[in-house]
């Protein structure tokens, strides 16, 4: 019996994914439940598991390909020899080109001759770029085995012969050509008509230019692609303006520490400053619900979000990822933490479940841990603000006329000027200072 592998939809938004990794090779014995190949989509990559036991009998569409949900990607069969039909030339590579696509797995496979294989010539070809139907068979009843292939594709390698040397002139162009590069003629073997020397004859035997100094060149694709397409984006599309103010953080930090003295051991983790000023802007959105928005989708509109769902900037090894705590408002201090953790672990390792990364409706980015004291962030679309928050460092500030040293703390507010104006911007920035500065209101 024959099982179709498809891209599954991961998410509510997924519509293509981009195979990252067959966890096994064509042959292997495969089991119900067991990984079988992961996948990329918007911003995670995740497991795919196996949804038939017996043997991954075809690869159809291999890593490194974006294909829509619901394609058909591999093949599993009950036995290690079961014959798979039409499947097979779905995806075969044509003469140096890429693997044709597999259609949904609604769309019934072409008709077309069928050709007689063995699979180590199938993969070989695969390898090498050759196409079976041009391949002449030495096997039983024509069929085409490892040996044909490697014959083919030697002989689509060989040069054509050259005529002898030494016959023949160069034409004007390669003479002017030697003259250029500084190569002797004599020295020259001609491949056109005759063994003429031709230009190409000339810059084959011309000395090596000067070395370069070496481009190291990687592709703009994946995570860093969807990064780079989404922060351009947002930088053409929002009227952009971003405020800047410092809050005294000193009560926080005293907080803080208390915390992490006497919950610690019982929650198991130590309250962050991402935990505490979650809290408090959450609950700054919860009081300036103008802030919790976006513009729809024609443009016409100003949607106000009813659920406040905060997302959290996350450096991990693939790029930039915002995991989302969602209604953030009705969590305590040890559930926001507890969650935040799990999402950020499943971010890091490459693992975020599907709903981990999208839905947010407002977003903190923190760049304090690597000395920055301000900047401007880009506001994460659809999104109409993003908080950007620098390090807490001691600083001499005037106090009832003293100079004393206090805790600081530089908060960047960038919002979209199409959605927000400046001033009630300015009194939503303002009342998280507020509850930067006086900690204890989060009680009210």
């Amino acid at each position: 019996m024959i099982t179709e592998v498809i891209l599954p939809k991961l998410g509510q938004t997924m519509e293509e994914g981009t195979i990252v990794e067959w966890l096994k090779q064509e042959g292997d014995a495969v089991s119900q439940g067991e990984p079988l190949f992961t996948v990329e989509t918007d911003k995670a990559v995740l497991e795919v598991e196996a949804t038939a036991t017996g043997y991954l009998r075809h690869i159809l569409v291999p890593a490194g390909q974006k294909m829509p949900v619901l394609t058909v990607v591999a093949l599993i069969t009950t036995t290690a020899d079961e014959g798979i039909g039409e499947y097979q030339r779905a995806g075969e590579p044509e003469m140096g080109g890429q693997p044709a696509a597999m259609p949904p797995a609604t769309a019934a496979p072409p008709a077309t001759r069928r050709i007689l294989a063995s699979p180590r010539a199938r993969k070989t070809a695969r390898e090498k770029g050759v196409d079976l139907a041009l391949v002449a068979g030495s096997g039983p009843d024509g069929r085409i085995v490892e040996k044909d292939v490697l014959a083919h594709a030697a002989r689509m390698a060989a040069p054509p012969p050259l005529p002898p040397e030494g016959k023949g002139k160069a034409t004007p162009l390669a003479a002017k050509a030697a003259q250029a590069l500084g190569v002797d003629l004599g020295a020259v073997r001609g491949t056109g008509i005759g063994g003429r020397i031709v230009r190409a004859d000339v810059e084959a035997a011309a000395p090596p230019p000067p070395a370069t100094p070496a481009v190291e060149s990687r592709p703009l694709a994946g995570l860093r692609r969807i990064i780079a397409e989404r922060m351009a984006a947002s930088h053409q599309a929002t009227a952009r303006v971003t405020l800047v103010t410092e809050a005294d953080a000193t009560a926080l930090v005293e907080v803080r520490e208390q915390l992490k003295g006497s919950v610690a051991e019982e929650w198991g983790f130590a309250p962050g400053y991402n935990d505490l000023l979650g809290l408090i802007v959450a609950r700054a959105l919860r009081e300036f619900p103008f802030m919790n928005a976006r513009l729809s989708q024609d443009g016409q509109s100003i949607e106000r979000l009813s659920a406040i769902n905060l997302g959290l900037a996350v450096d991990t090894d693939r790029g930039l990822l915002v995991p989302v705590v969602r209604n953030a408002d009705q969590k305590g201090l040890r559930a926001f933490g507890t969650e935040f953790r799990a999402l950020v672990e499943r971010a890091r390792a490459g693992r975020s479940l599907p709903d981990d990364l999208t839905g947010g409706t407002f977003t903190i980015t923190n760049l304090g841990m690597y000395d920055v004291d301000a900047f401007t962030p880009i506001i994460n679309l659809p999104e109409i603000a993003i908080l950007g928050v620098g390090r807490i460092q001691p600083r001499p500030v005037v106090r009832e006329g003293e100079i004393v040293v206090r805790q600081m703390w530089t908060l960047s507010l960038a919002f979209d000027h199409r959605v927000v104006d400046g001033a009630p911007a300015a009194r939503f920035l303002q009342r998280i200072k507020q509850l930067i500065e006086q900690p204890y209101l989060l009680l009210g």
